[in-house]
């Protein structure tokens, strides 16, 4: 496990949650005494954008409103936004 200082920490901030994103823990120590450890997030909890737009797309099949789709809904937002003047 890699010790680092509480400045190097915050200078090396995005390079050290980097390692964490790939398992490794880091303890972060202030004047020698650890203080912290950044470790990886618990993965079972973790959602990879594939999954968001996976599940977006299966919540939105078959929606309707007064027989409208969530596509007819867009493109009348899309016309009525073109017809606005200001």
């Amino acid at each position: 496990m890699k010790t680092v200082g509480a400045y190097e920490a915050k200078t090396h901030l995005p390079e050290l949650l980097e390692r964490v994103s790939m398992g490794e823990k880091i303890v972060i120590t202030r004047h020698g005494v650890p203080v912290a450890i950044l470790q990886p997030a618990d993965s079972s909890r973790r959602r990879t954008a594939r999954d968001a737009i996976d599940r977006l797309k299966q919540f939105h099949r078959g929606k309707k409103l007064d027989g409208l789709s969530i596509r007819d809904l867009i493109e009348e937002g899309r016309s009525r936004a073109g017809s606005i003047r200001h």
